[in-house]
């Protein structure tokens, strides 16, 4: 079997899989240590915390709202950000 053929068939037997269950193969099959694990949930928390603490609208709160999704420049951008990706 090709290395195409069987990434296609694993995400075909994982298309429909319950997200726990998915969790867990991601984890097992995940080289970090307990330790970095810990490392990465602390680092993503203060990351979190930090922006929510931070009051001061970014780039992209003000780029919504001034095109709004509620307008058609708004939607045409969003159209062409998402062809973009």
């Amino acid at each position: 079997m090709s290395a195409l053929a069987t990434i296609r068939r694993d995400i075909r037997s994982a298309c429909l899989m319950d997200e726990a269950q998915a969790l867990r193969n991601l984890q097992a099959a995940s080289p970090l240590t307990a330790h970095q694990r810990q490392r990465i949930s602390e680092r993503a928390t203060s990351l979190v915390l930090g922006i929510r603490e931070n009051d001061e609208p970014g780039m992209m709160e003000s780029f919504l709202a001034e095109y709004g999704l509620s307008t058609k420049e708004g939607i045409a951008l969003m159209c062409l950000a998402e062809a973009l990706l």
